[in-house]
């Protein structure tokens, strides 16, 4: 079957890969609507972990159900789902010990486009898809649901480990798409001033949009400095990293709190070596400072309640999509397109007609 793969490290392109196999929990998918995220940028040109010849990219998606396993009781053949970029094995014994994204080894949570192969292809494999596949509400969209498999639920993760309280200020370091839906979230727990970071005039008008009260530009001075003067000196309560280089993470931990600051990281730091850690601002390591470095909840539950926040009104990430493809064969421009980040882009959506 036509699937979109990784060649080696920086090679991307099309390939006849072998179509996926039936398993008794399972269910065979053909994706409808995909979306190529920074984290398919970061497995083709940023290196990271060695990858299987040939892995078939992506895990964005939205799709129609083609098969199921005899073992698959609430789903079947002709429905379109919201496919969950994160999927565990449900099954692994380390979900009873509440890890639900390093269950059974590091980042066994992200297996779509990682450690299996992901939905660039004609069909897919979900080995489970009772507990992995996600019902789209009535009067939810594809572009919506497809924003929620990922997007959605990253940004919101940002924020619900950011432990932030009715009328704290947060800082979201990074206003792309993720970034984007922590402003989002952040709003809808209680945040009373929200200071985004970022300077793309088409992120900053949806920062705006969703709840950010303040935008800080990194090009007119130290942020530091500048959340520093916007809060007496005190520093905001939280800090969201969802994009940025490694300095980015010392920067959240100067410009956080003392004693009940928390920095809540989603962003994805490339390469080896080592984070910056700063000594004073660290209080010599006795600050007070929460950290999380977390990737985002999946699962079908999970993605789920975040659409129900879509068909009830609460949140809109249609808005992210600002460009729109059409074709499998699209999926390469997409990947681009993420890649060199025009200045009109948020996010870019591939439609797949079958007919």
């Amino acid at each position: 079957m036509k699937s979109f793969v990784l060649i080696e490290p920086g090679k991307v392109g099309w390939h006849d890969s072998p179509a996926p196999v039936l398993t008794p929990f399972g269910a065979i998918l053909r994706p409808i609507a995909v979306a190529p995220c920074s984290s398919d940028v970061h497995t083709v040109f940023g290196g990271g972990s060695r990858k299987a010849p040939n892995l078939i990219l992506g895990h964005e998606c939205v799709a129609e159900i083609l098969e199921i396993g005899e073992l698959v009781q609430d789903f079947k053949p002709g429905e379109i789902v919201a496919v969950p970029a994160i999927t565990p094995n449900w099954r692994d014994l380390g979900i009873q010990e509440h890890n639900f994204k390093h269950a059974s080894a590091p980042f066994s949570g992200h297996q779509l486009g990682r450690s299996q192969p992901g939905v660039f292809a004609e069909k897919f494999l979900i080995p489970d898809a009772d507990t992995t596949l996600a019902r789209i509400p009535e009067g939810v969209s594809v572009k919506q649901a497809l924003m929620c498999v990922d997007v959605v639920t990253t940004g919101f993760t940002g924020a619900e480990y950011a432990d932030i309280q009715f009328g704290d200020t947060v800082v979201v370091m990074g206003i792309g798409p993720i970034g984007l839906m922590a402003v989002e979230g952040a709003r809808h727990l209680g945040a009373a001033r929200i200071i985004a970071v970022g300077t793309r005039p088409v992120c900053v008008k949806l920062a705006r949009e969703f709840g950010a009260t303040d935008i800080l530009d990194y090009r007119t001075g130290d942020i530091v400095e500048q959340v520093k003067a916007m809060t007496g000196g005190l520093g905001a309560d939280s800090v969201i990293i969802c994009g940025g280089q490694d300095e980015a993470f010392a920067q959240a931990i100067d410009m956080v709190r003392y004693g009940i600051g928390t920095v809540s990281n989603v962003n994805y730091f490339g390469g080896t070596g080592s984070l910056p850690f700063p000594k004073f601002s660290g209080g010599r390591g006795m600050a007070g400072k929460t950290i999380h470095t977390e990737l985002a909840q999946g699962g079908r539950v999970r993605i789920e309640r975040m659409m129900q926040m879509v068909r009830f009104g609460r949140i809109h990430p249609e808005k992210l999509v600002t460009h729109q493809l059409f074709g499998l064969d699209k999926i390469e421009d997409a990947l681009y397109l993420m890649k060199e980040k025009p200045q009109d882009l948020v996010k870019v959506m591939v439609q797949i007609n079958w007919e």
